[in-house]
């Protein structure tokens, strides 16, 4: 994260780079339109490490964030903080300690601990290897990418059947963190909603959200999603 405008950058609008399937650019969207602020989008081909995007982010990663005035942010924990911190209308970290603590928990497992373990298995190889030309899809990662995808819809099938949301009784971004991933993998196809009822309906919840409305309309070329995927009675 750096601030740009020293270097010439002005935006007269909040612009957000991102990629419709990427679930930290996602995070990002949902947490935006949460907190009601208006922006811009910019599809990113970070594979193609262009040197104007490049010089935004030297990681060259998904999603970067100008605020108007010409602020740079970059990673999306360091952007929701950021979001959090300075828009306080919607508190979305937790309103204390504690909360904070079980949010950010949260927001690591699946952030750290599904995207390593399902979402880069399923999405990565299925699409952004497609994207990037780096050859054919590993079928044996797929398949652990399936495998072990139940685990993490059991685990928020606890969460919610003893909490109102993932970590507690306020929607947070541990919710969006969750949705942000799952979203991209129901785009696919990949989540077998009808053997996880608790999930489904914590989704179905979400879905229903209007800052959720935009990515259910995202379409990539080439790539259809299953008939349910905008269905908010799914």
């Amino acid at each position: 994260m750096f601030a740009a405008g020293a270097k010439g950058y002005s935006f007269p609008m909040r612009l957000l780079y991102h990629h419709p399937l990427s679930p930290p650019s996602r995070k990002v969207r949902l947490v935006l339109g949460e907190k009601t602020l208006e922006f811009a989008l910019r599809t990113e081909r970070v594979w193609e490490r262009r040197p104007e995007f490049l010089a935004l982010n030297p990681a060259g990663e998904l999603p970067v964030l100008i605020e108007p005035g010409g602020t740079v942010l970059s990673g999306s924990g360091a952007i929701v903080e950021y979001l959090d911190e300075v828009y306080r209308e919607r508190i979305l970290i937790g309103i204390n300690p504690v909360d904070r603590a079980e949010v950010r928990r949260l927001c690591a497992w699946f952030d750290v601990k599904m995207n390593a373990e399902v979402t880069e298995n399923l999405l990565g190889e299925k699409i952004m290897r497609r994207l990037e030309k780096k050859g054919q899809p590993n079928s044996m990662a797929i398949r652990a990418g399936h495998a072990n995808l139940p685990h993490h819809l059991d685990y928020i099938g606890y969460l919610v059947e003893r909490r109102r949301w993932l970590a507690g009784d306020h929607f947070s971004i541990a919710d969006i963190t969750a949705a942000a991933h799952l979203s991209s993998l129901d785009y696919l196809g990949d989540v077998p909603w009808e053997e996880h009822e608790p999930a489904k309906e914590w989704y179905a919840r979400i879905k229903c959200r209007p800052s959720f409305r935009p990515l259910l309309a995202d379409a990539i070329a080439g790539l259809s999603p299953p008939a349910h995927y905008p269905d908010l009675d799914f």
